[in-house]
C-alpha cells in the first residue's frame, strides 16, 4: 500500500465519520429544539419514541423515508428535484474545511481532525455557503406556485444582503490574522481568552452574528417562512423525503453557524486562561480534548439559536432590509477601517 493510497483511505475514512456525526447531530438537534421549545412554553415535548423521546428523530426520519413521494402537476420537475439536492450538498460541505479539532497519533502518523485543511478555509466555507440561494430560489420557482415563490424570492434577497456585511465583519478578523486558513484563526487565539475575537471584534461579532441568523432563515428574520403569511414559503409545494432534505439542510446550517462563531470569535477549541499545548500532554489526549471543547462551545451557540428563536418576534420584511442596508453595512464598513486604522498605527 502506498502512501498516497493511505492518505486517501484516512481521507475517505474522516469524510464519512464527520459527515455520520453531522447528520446526526443535525437529527437529534430537531429533537433539541423540540424539547427546548417546549420547556419554553410550559408543555410536553416528544416523550413517547424510546426513552424520554431519545428515539423521535429515528422515528421522523423512517417517516419521511416512507411516505409516498408526490410531484405536484405543473411544475418543472427537473428544477423541482434539484432544489432540495442542491441545499443538502451546500450544507455538507462547508464541513469538510471546519476542523473538529487539533489532531489524533494513530499508528505513528498524525491525522488532523479535520477532512482538508485549506489555506483559504473560511473564504471556502463563505463562497460555497452563498451557493445555497439557488436551491432556495430554484425550490420557489419551480413549484409553480405563488407563495412559494415569493418565499424564494423573499429568502434569496435576505441571504444576498446579509452576505455582505457578514463579509465585512469576517474581514477585519482576516486583517487581524494575517491569513484565511481555519487553524490560523484558531491558534491566533489561543494565547488567552482576551485574544478571543469576540473581545478584539466585539463590533464584527454582533454583525456577524446576526448575519448568520439572518443567513439560516431563523427568528426573528423567518421571514421566507413566515407560516402566518406564506403557508411556510419556498417549500411549501414539498413532502416527504424532498421536504426532509430541506429541514436536514436547514438544522446542518444551524450548526455550521454555531461551529463557526466557536472557531472565529471564542477560540475553537482553546480553553479559557489554560494552554493545553503548555500541559505536558500527549497528542491524542489534546486531541479527545480540543474536541470535546469545540463540541460544548459549538452546542451552547446551537442553544442561543434555539433560544432566540422561542423568545423573540419577528421582523418586518422593510425593518430586516433597513437593517442590512441602512446600519449594518456602514457599520461594517467603519468597522473595517478601524481595524485597518488600529494596525497601520500599532
Amino acid at each position: 500500500m502506498t502512501i498516497a493510497l493511505t492518505d486517501i483511505l484516512i481521507s475517505l475514512a474522516k469524510t464519512l465519520v464527520f459527515f455520520l456525526i453531522i447528520l446526526t447531530g443535525a437529527a437529534y438537534y430537531t429533537l433539541a429544539e423540540r424539547r427546548f421549545a417546549s420547556f419554553f412554553q410550559n408543555r410536553k415535548g416528544p416523550n413517547r419514541a424510546g426513552l424520554f423521546g431519545l428515539f423521535q428523530p429515528v422515528a421522523d426520519g423512517i417517516k419521511f423515508i416512507f411516505k409516498e413521494e408526490v410531484i405536484p402537476g405543473n411544475v418543472n420537475k427537473v428544477f423541482y428535484i434539484m432544489g432540495p439536492a442542491i441545499m443538502i450538498a451546500v450544507a455538507l460541505t462547508p464541513w469538510a474545511a471546519i476542523p473538529f479539532g487539533d489532531a489524533l497519533e494513530i499508528a505513528g502518523k498524525l491525522i488532523p481532525l479535520q477532512i482538508v485543511d485549506l489555506n483559504v478555509g473560511i473564504l471556502f466555507m463563505i463562497a460555497v455557503s452563498s451557493l445555497g440561494v439557488y436551491g432556495i430560489i430554484l425550490g420557489g420557482w419551480a413549484s409553480n406556485n405563488k407563495f412559494s415563490l415569493m418565499g424564494g424570492v423573499r429568502a434569496s434577497a435576505q441571504m444576498i444582503s446579509y452576505e455582505i456585511s457578514m463579509g465585512l465583519a469576517l474581514t477585519g478578523i482576516f486583517l487581524l490574522t494575517g491569513g484565511v486558513g481555519t487553524r490560523e484563526i484558531i491558534m491566533k487565539q489561543m494565547a488567552s481568552p482576551w485574544h478571543w475575537n469576540f473581545f478584539v471584534q466585539p463590533i464584527g461579532f454582533i454583525i456577524f452574528f446576526t448575519s448568520m441568523l439572518a443567513e439560516t432563515n431563523r427568528n426573528p428574520f423567518d421571514l421566507a417562512e413566515a407560516e402566518s403569511e406564506l403557508l411556510v414559503g419556498y417549500h411549501t409545494e414539498y413532502g416527504g423525503f424532498k421536504y426532509a432534505l430541506y429541514m436536514v439542510a436547514e438544522y446542518i446550517n444551524l450548526i455550521t453557524a454555531s461551529a463557526l462563531t466557536s472557531l472565529l470569535y471564542f477560540g475553537g477549541w482553546g480553553i479559557p486562561f489554560v494552554n493545553i499545548y503548555e500541559l505536558g500532554l500527549s497528542t491524542n489526549v489534546i486531541g479527545i480534548i480540543s474536541v470535546l471543547v469545540f463540541g460544548l462551545k459549538t452546542g451552547f451557540f446551537a442553544f442561543v439559536f434555539i433560544w432566540i428563536r422561542w423568545t423573540l418576534p419577528r421582523f418586518r420584511y422593510d425593518q430586516l432590509m433597513n437593517l442590512g442596508w441602512k446600519i449594518f453595512l456602514p457599520l461594517g464598513l467603519a468597522n473595517l477601517m478601524l481595524t485597518a486604522l488600529v494596525m497601520v498605527l500599532a
